[in-house]
């Protein structure tokens, strides 16, 4: 192996320990991105670390600060572009100059306009040799939700389901408890905590009041030992007539809820729900009397939602899928039949010719306990009134539910 072949594979096995602390912060940094930061010298780490919670610290800083005085002369391999402004936290471009780093690797350059390039740019006018785009596919999975609503103001949606092998979401008086498995269960509370937000209909709420909360410790798949040991996501329910009950059951639990509607503040049930808890909101109006969920994805962007997870009945999902708002679905199938009266998985009228179905690209398979875990991304015009978002998504007309 050539030098030059040895030391690229040096910066690749680096970079990979780099994404590998950054993918800690997984359940954890919302609404930041998940960073991660490894310091070598003379071909050994002489520190690591990750951004580990919001407000706290950021990768780099916790870096040198283990590494000290040995710092100087280091590379620093880091998943995302230093910060270079002052945020919660001083900018780390002044941390890494300041501490005589003398090589910066970054996977990818930080979609925040804040930043966008002037982090890497300010390195190099200190003398510091830079370079980026090192493993930067891996780095740009590990922050979705950031990166859309860093360029769009959009967050990144996935769509949960679970399904029996008929493709049947419950029976038809209703009942769905439990369609799969204790495993597949607990996979569902690791989706929920690395998102924001979760969304839901009212439809859902009325039917199964869920709680719609985390309720294992992702990073060790038990009951926390404490109720504030766990970041819950925002709870979203969107409710058209307000007929959210005030004795529902997400809205005792830990954490809050958001309430979207088109009713405006005289209506009964209004203060009602603000005294249980409930952030109520009246959506834009959009022609239909419905609310508009393209509206709703934008509100949730702009209180700084990177992902949001939809878990919701047909009519809801449907409209997310027709609308072109879905980035992912995550389907998880149980090995069992459910008969031909149980409910469907979409509400997707008007679907009559073959040229006519949705497509989905299949991008994962896995097993979950006795259960498969199917992810799909939804196919550009597949089946929609418009293209199925890709980063630049979200300048039409919404769906309506």
């Amino acid at each position: 192996m050539s030098r030059a072949d040895a030391a690229e594979d040096a910066d690749a096995r680096f970079m990979a320990r780099a994404l590998r602390l950054a993918e800690r912060g997984l359940y954890s940094t919302d609404p930041n991105p998940r960073v991660g930061c490894v310091l070598v010298r003379a071909g050994e780490i002489i520190a690591d670390a990750w951004h580990q919670r919001t407000g706290e610290p950021h990768a780099e800083p916790l870096a040198l600060r283990q590494a000290g005085e040995q710092a100087r002369g280091a590379t620093a391999y880091v998943t995302l572009e230093p910060c270079c402004h002052q945020g919660r936290t001083p900018p780390c471009t002044e941390a890494l100059i300041n501490a005589g780093v003398a090589r910066v690797v970054a996977a990818m350059q930080d979609p925040n306009p804040r930043v966008a390039g002037q982090g890497l740019e300010q390195l190099r006018a200190a003398g510091i040799a830079v370079e980026a785009g090192l493993m930067q596919t891996e780095a740009e999975a590990l922050n979705p939700g950031f990166i859309r609503r860093m360029r769009t103001g959009l967050p990144w949606v996935r769509c949960k389901l679970a399904m029996s092998l008929d493709g049947r979401t419950a029976m038809a008086s209703g009942e769905s408890r439990w369609i799969t498995s204790d495993a597949a269960r607990a996979d569902v509370q690791r989706l929920r905590a690395r998102s924001s937000a979760i969304l839901t209909g009212i439809g859902t709420v009325l039917s199964d009041d869920p709680s719609l909360n985390v309720r294992i410790d992702p990073q060790t798949g038990q009951a926390p030992a404490a109720r504030s040991a766990v970041r819950q996501p925002l709870r979203v329910v969107l409710d058209t007539q307000l007929r959210l009950p005030e004795d529902a059951r997400l809205l005792g639990l830990p954490g809050r809820t958001l309430v979207m509607t088109a009713v405006t503040p005289e209506h009964r049930q209004w203060n009602l729900l603000e005294a249980a808890g409930a952030e109520v909101l009246t959506s834009i109006p959009s022609g239909s009397g419905q609310i508009d969920l393209g509206w709703a994805l934008r509100e949730l962007g702009r209180r700084d939602c990177n992902e949001v997870l939809i878990e919701a009945g047909p009519q809801l999902a449907g409209a997310a899928l027709r609308g072109g708002w879905i980035d992912e679905l995550w389907v998880y199938l149980a090995t069992h039949l459910m008969g031909d009266a149980a409910r469907g998985l979409f509400h997707l009228p008007g679907l009559e010719r073959m040229e006519q179905r949705v497509g989905l690209e299949l991008l994962e398979v896995r097993q979950i306990g006795d259960d498969l875990r199917l992810r799909f991304r939804p196919q550009e015009g597949a089946g929609t009134n418009r293209p199925v978002p890709s980063v630049k998504r979200g300048a039409g007309k919404g769906a309506h539910v």
